[in-house]
């Protein structure tokens, strides 16, 4: 089932890290895979620091705020 969004609410950032879903970056590990958002698109997709090109929400695995370290 998936969750209404609200107005407003958006799924990433500017400076928040991002890691792209392993199976767009086979044999990459975790860190290589992650990236530093730079720019929220009026689109909903953004732009990252390092990276070319403009990303959706659906390229990168999905965001655990209450994950331990």
């Amino acid at each position: 089932m998936q969750e209404s969004k609200r107005v407003g609410d958006v799924w990433a950032r500017p400076g928040m890290m991002v890691t792209f879903r392993a199976e767009l970056m086979p044999g990459r590990d975790r860190d290589e895979r992650t990236f530093r958002v730079k720019e929220l698109l009026a689109s909903g997709r953004v732009s990252l620091q390092g990276v070319d090109g403009e990303h959706a929400e659906k390229e990168f695995e999905r965001i655990q705020f209450d994950r331990r370290s």
